[in-house]
């Protein structure tokens, strides 16, 4: 049987166009995807099939998709080249745009809410998984990966391998997000500084005790007083004792909610997130799922002791011990100011900023690439109690939304697929330092190269890290709450209110939003509010809402930071 031309010369064109494809991915592999955890014949693998299941999508009209990010060094990556180089193997182009997380939350809620989006793909935190699960306007990726994604599903994609699903998995069981980037908020120090004999004798002279990691709030503070009031200036620049950044912006509200509460001791114990009181101060029913109130009347912990202090030595830090500027600086403008050289500490600073600190002839990086910083577990609150959630953990994940035309939803899954495949994740991985596969934080690579990254290492793989983890399922609409925490964090900052009637106005108005959504329902777990009492009735010493401690200043206490290390390196948390 003789073919018709027009299916022979179909077939040739296809022929040569996956040879382009194979030879487009061959340059990719030893121009860029290295390290890898695969073999480079794995990798070959791996992006045939990429080929191969882009063309069934471009043989039906797709040959464009847009997706979205937040605007941190991995997405950039993404961006610049990774979206680069899945259009010159897959012959899909992409047009990955990268925003401000507040204009991308935004633009999420407004899709989900209406129907309508400009994007095919989204890279959210899973702050918002309670949103998702509540709302249903969130394909569950587990569903579509069973159904009708299973023809576009990498068959290596290798779910296990993913150090975060626990954070993108709702209450049902269900997986709603692929996790694309990780960064957890650490304690940053200057180690060189800290280990200078004459340092070390001036400061166990002010306090008493010695310098190093400070494991509570009250050695924080000793200091970040020690180096900008009494060091006051080293190598000839002016010092800090301490960095933070306080502009009424949406970043300011991320400073908050990013379990900045749970630090000083406002939630309840429990990991991920405290029960029944989260880190964000919200209260749930006994069913761990039905939101009863923010305000400590309704039984919440927004405005208690814990939190009031946590905003308290907040405004306090800022004003006496970090740069002047500070004050007028978002999340990402003050990122990087401890790369300049002028910082001894920062108490909550986020690891996506590694990369910019490593970078060669920084004041904070020796002559030979190695950090003259290192990096340790954010010290607690006078409040706080083991068990609870140490601090935050960011995970931007892969989101896609039911409105989605299915086609498309398909090429941004694969376009997803693609930039967290084992093929690329090293590599990208290395270039912004925020690690999603097991696979790749125990790859050869980063054993031998951890010293230049500061305790980052040592950190991930450590059991350490489950106790840093994202928002939980106890908000129930992460746009709309998380937008009030800045608007009202800020009347404090500028004075206007002291914390304690800021944290009270805060209170109120979540409990406003949790009766909103009570009165308009929701799929799931619709809130309930609890009757309102004394708020004295609330206070407890048993559980949140926490009472007030007598001393809220208790002694000092630090940690070398090679005993913390070593703790790391055998498996324990410290």
């Amino acid at each position: 049987m003789r073919l018709p031309v027009w299916v022979l010369l179909g077939a040739l064109l296809a022929s040569s166009s996956c040879m382009a494809d194979m030879l487009a991915a061959e340059r990719w592999i030893d121009r860029e995807f290295k390290p890898s955890s695969l073999t480079r014949p794995q990798q070959l693998d791996e992006l045939k099939w990429f080929i191969a299941t882009a063309d069934i999508l471009k043989r039906q009209g797709i040959h464009t998709i847009r997706v979205v990010s937040e605007k941190i060094d991995t997405h950039s990556y993404e961006s610049r080249t990774l979206s680069k180089a899945f259009e010159e193997i897959t012959g899909i182009a992409v047009q990955h745009d990268v925003i401000a997380e507040g204009d991308l939350v935004d633009k999420l809620y407004t899709a989900m809410q209406t129907g309508v989006g400009e994007y095919d793909g989204w890279i959210s935190d899973s702050d918002l998984i309670g949103t998702h699960y509540r709302y249903g306007a969130v394909v569950p990726i587990s569903d579509y990966i069973e159904g009708a994604g299973r023809e576009f599903t990498n068959p290596a994609l290798d779910l296990k391998d993913f150090i975060g699903l626990q954070f993108t998995t709702a209450p049902d069981g269900k997986l709603y997000q692929l996790p694309d980037q990780q960064f957890a908020n650490l304690y940053w120090f200057r180690a060189d500084w800290f280990a200078r004999k004459d340092l070390q004798a001036r400061f166990r002279a002010q306090f008493g005790y010695e310098l190093g990691v400070p494991k509570n709030w009250s050695a924080y503070e000793d200091i970040a007083s020690f180096f900008s009031h009494s060091v006051k200036e080293l190598d000839g620049k002016k010092v800090y004792g301490h960095m933070d950044y306080g502009k009424r912006d949406p970043s300011l509200g991320w400073r908050f909610t990013d379990a900045w509460l749970s630090m000083a001791g406002a939630a309840d114990k429990g990991i991920p997130n405290g029960l029944p009181v989260d880190e964000w101060g919200i209260r749930v029913a006994t069913d761990q799922c039905t939101p009863v109130g923010a305000s400590v009347g309704r039984g919440g912990a927004v405005n208690s002791p814990p939190a009031v202090f946590a905003l308290t030595k907040y405004v306090a830090w800022m004003k006496q011990f970090a740069p002047p500027e500070a004050l007028n600086m978002t999340f990402s403008d003050a990122g990087p100011v401890p790369a300049q050289g002028q910082i001894a500490q920062q108490i909550f600073w986020y690891t996506a900023f590694t990369a910019a600190l490593t970078q060669p002839g920084s004041p904070a990086v020796n002559k030979d690439g190695t950090p003259k910083w290192r990096m340790a577990p954010s010290p607690h609150g006078p409040y706080w109690k083991t068990g609870m959630q140490n601090g935050y953990q960011d995970v931007g994940a892969w989101t896609f939304l039911k409105s989605t035309p299915p086609l498309r939803m398909s090429a941004a899954w694969l376009y997803a697929q693609f930039v967290t495949s084992k093929t690329v994740s090293l590599r990208k991985s290395v270039v912004g330092l925020t690690f999603i596969r097991e696979s790749d934080i125990k790859h050869p690579y980063l054993t031998k190269n951890a010293d230049r990254y500061g305790g980052l290492i040592e950190f991930y793989r450590s059991p350490a890290r489950v106790a840093w983890t994202p928002t939980g399922n106890n908000v129930p609409d992460y746009p709309r709450m998380s937008r009030i925490w800045w608007a009202n964090v800020s009347t404090a900052i500028r004075g206007e209110k002291s914390p304690q009637m800021a944290m009270d106005s805060l209170a109120l108005e979540m409990d406003d939003v949790l009766a909103d959504l009570q009165r308009t329902g929701m799929r799931h777990c619709t809130p309930r509010l609890n009757p309102q009492l004394d708020p004295k009735r609330r206070l407890s010493n048993k559980g949140a809402p926490w009472q007030k401690l007598a001393d809220e200043k208790p002694r000092g206490e630090t940690i070398p930071y090679q005993l913390l290390l070593q703790a790391w390196k055998e498996g324990r948390v410290q």
